[in-house]
């Protein structure tokens, strides 16, 4: 078991007096239309009983996070490990497509989890048409979800700040303190640089690892030139994000990210086959020299790029959140230190994701 496993809830299972769930499901695409209403309205809440005082929504750690139907155990790791680490109100923002609600729904309400605030979320990937372009050297990266953290202003309007984890990850830390992480003036988000990874055992294994703009912009394009970018930028990693709601619409975030996706459809300015998903590079456009950094122990990743690269036990025991990025995940096999997310996982109730990994 990890360091912090249990540290503050230890098992979720409190019994009658634990606070009560509240689900809620609320598409997207209905999100873009109700925005004028918003601006009207002040706050738009998702039911009646989301209706909190202002105080209640600032004491409120509002977290997103997606759950795809072929990895959804991903997710309630995820959301096992930030609940059972924490004694902040965490509400949870579990984003999913239309056929995979009430699978979503039914494995948290039948499962420790159940104790957990959540909305269950509809992504519409309607609002995705015309901005992917087609792929073939890693087509699961072209997944709708894998674009929502473009869209957190549909998700989230009640609240000024709000946390983006991908499902592949164990936090170990307490979130608030992620949470509390400081926003420059002027920026939307703050990210992980990748510049500050720690050093790895074996870093020679991780043959296409790639830290800089030129692993994931095709530098060929003219487009890309006129930017005025060096190809030799350090990138950052999208998969955790603190993001600041006012900041992001402000500066029409999603928009600029919406616009730079069309441009790729056009000209094939990125694209999966070089070193960088296809979600990050829009991100590294819009955000370049505009970002606020994330305390590194808070994204310690690469855990899932080779079966045969580890980090030191001890390191490990320090890292406040783990990201198995890559194409080893931690529930498959071949994986590394999936001791340590496997102590964090979820049974499915409807008995449908399994574990393939040798600790299985």
């Amino acid at each position: 078991m990890p360091p912090n496993a249990g540290a503050r809830k230890g098992s979720l299972d409190h019994g009658p007096a634990a606070r009560a769930p509240r689900a809620e499901t609320q598409s997207v695409l209905e999100r873009t239309q109700e925005l004028s209403l918003q601006r009207q309205r002040g706050t738009l809440r998702l039911g009646d009983d989301d209706s909190g005082t202002p105080e209640e929504l600032d004491d409120e750690i509002p977290v997103v996070i997606c759950a795809a139907a072929g990895r959804m155990g991903a997710a309630m790791a995820a959301i096992n490990s930030i609940y059972s680490n924490t004694d902040a109100n965490i509400l949870f923002y579990v984003v999913g497509l239309r056929n995979t609600l009430s699978r979503i729904r039914k494995w948290i309400e039948h499962s420790k989890l159940r104790e957990i605030n959540f909305k269950v979320v509809e992504f519409n990937p309607m609002v995705l048409k015309g901005k992917i372009r087609p792929d073939s050297a890693r087509p699961e990266l072209l997944q709708p979800l894998n674009f929502v953290r473009f869209y957190l202003p549909l998700l989230i309007h009640q609240h000024e700040k709000v946390i983006y984890l991908d499902d592949d990850v164990i936090v170990q830390g307490d979130i608030q303190e992620l949470y509390d992480t400081t926003l420059a003036l002027g920026h939307a988000a703050a990210f992980s640089d990748d510049c500050d990874l720690p050093s790895l055992q074996d870093r020679h294994r991780l043959v296409g690892l790639q830290n800089t703009y030129m692993g994931f912009l095709d530098y060929r394009k003219q487009t890309i030139k006129d930017l005025g970018i060096s190809p030799s930028t350090c990138s950052f990693n999208p998969g955790v994000i603190v993001a600041n709601m006012t900041e992001w619409k402000h500066q029409r975030i999603t928009k600029q990210l919406e616009r730079w996706m069309q441009k790729n459809v056009e000209e094939n300015l990125y694209s999966s086959s070089m070193g960088g998903e296809v979600a990050t590079s829009p991100m590294l456009i819009v955000f370049h020299g505009k970002y606020s950094t994330i305390n590194p122990l808070w994204h310690i990743r690469h855990l899932g790029w080779s079966p045969d690269t580890r980090y030191s036990e001890h390191f490990l025991q320090e890292a406040k959140l783990l990201h198995w990025n890559g194409r080893h995940k931690p529930w498959d096999f071949p994986s590394v230190h999936n001791d340590l997310w496997d102590s964090w996982f979820v049974p499915d109730p409807a008995g449908i994701f399994k574990l393939r990994n040798q600790n299985s």
